[in-house]
């Protein structure tokens, strides 16, 4: 059992890290003493303050000035947080209705990108599903001209992906429904992946058919996996600007680049925990300065991808959970209902 002073301490803590989240200002005795009711003087708080950084968990610029939350500081903080703030009825109202008005599943993760953005006044991250990992529910054929098709491909996650194919010679309209009843053959209730071997294993006795579903097969495999820079919504950079403008580049470069982020996400795909990486935790220099707080959307045992928010560490960690969780919630049951 935690002393009195063990306590007390960690009361101090928070109330350090809550103050300098809320002003971004070094936080001195007198202050805490000022904003908060500790029944004890400003001799025991300034013992409090000493022991603290000794252990690491605040640190000092210069030897008057007050003390700011360090990395361990901030996690002894998030972890010891006992409630998370909860939404409004009209931030409830707002993000569901928001979100019901979207029309595909992509649309959907673009307004929730927005709506975590504009709640967090954070940068949202939001990762699409990856089509490998997705069912395919139906492939449709187009023609768009006598030697061009296009494939359009409908997963069970509601996600639609295009393909441009160019044939060699003119499909007459009778052999698109034979495509079109051959591709769904091999296609229908795999995911992509899976899919392979039975697309390639495609065979049709009129050699002009043949000839059509060759390329349509070849166009497919060669594009099963997708491109990481075709994988993240990003919304909100501009609230980057508040971060340390030495740092601002690379964390620019990583949203950029994606991989670090995506590989982030992938790694928090719990639908029912919220997570959070501060600093160091995040693996990736580029994101050293920064803090990501991150959950899963989709169903349970079979998440979509992840979603959150990429900020400064002295963001508002009770507020940000209570709304990347709440966000992910929506999400995951508006998809559900898109897909019934």
């Amino acid at each position: 059992m935690a002393s009195a002073a063990e306590e007390r301490r960690q009361q101090v803590l928070r109330a350090i890290v809550a103050d300098y989240i809320a002003t971004q200002e070094p936080v001195g005795s007198k202050a805490l003493l000022d904003r908060h009711r500790f029944d004890v003087s400003s001799a025991t708080i300034r013992n409090d303050m000493a022991a603290l950084e000794a252990e690491g968990y605040i640190s000092q610029q210069h030897a008057s000035s007050g003390r700011l939350p360090t990395q361990k500081g901030y996690r002894l903080f998030v972890d010891s947080l006992s409630d998370i703030k909860p939404l409004s009825d009209a931030e409830r109202r707002t993000i569901l209705t928001f979100l019901e008005d979207g029309v595909n599943l992509e649309d959907v993760l673009h307004r929730s990108a927005q709506l975590l953005s504009q709640f967090t006044r954070q940068t949202a991250i939001v990762q699409l599903p990856n089509l490998r990992a997705s069912h395919v529910k139906h492939c449709e054929v187009v023609s768009l001209t006598p030697t061009r098709l296009l494939l359009v491909l409908i997963t069970d996650t509601g996600r639609v992906d295009q393909r441009h194919v160019e044939l060699d010679h003119t499909c007459e309209a009778d052999h698109i429904m034979v495509l079109r009843d051959l591709l769904n053959q091999a296609l229908d209730g795999k995911t992509l992946a899976d899919a392979a071997g039975s697309l390639a294993a495609i065979t049709h006795p009129d050699p002009e058919v043949t000839s059509h579903l060759s390329r349509c097969v070849t166009v497919l495999i060669e594009t099963l996996v997708e491109p990481p820079n075709d994988r993240l919504i990003l919304a909100g950079q501009s609230h980057l600007i508040r971060i340390n403008p030495h740092d601002l580049p690379t964390i620019l470069q990583a949203l950029e680049e994606q991989v670090i982020i995506l590989k982030l996400l992938a790694s928090i795909q719990d639908l029912d925990q919220v997570s959070v990486l501060i600093g160091d935790e995040t693996r990736d220099d580029q994101l050293r300065c920064t803090s990501v707080v991150a959950t899963g959307y989709g169903s349970p045992g079979a998440p979509l991808g992840g979603l959150g928010v990429v900020g400064p560490t002295y963001m508002d960690y009770s507020g940000t959970m209570s709304k990347v969780y709440a966000v992910a919630h929506y999400v995951s049951r508006v998809l559900s209902e898109m897909q019934t």
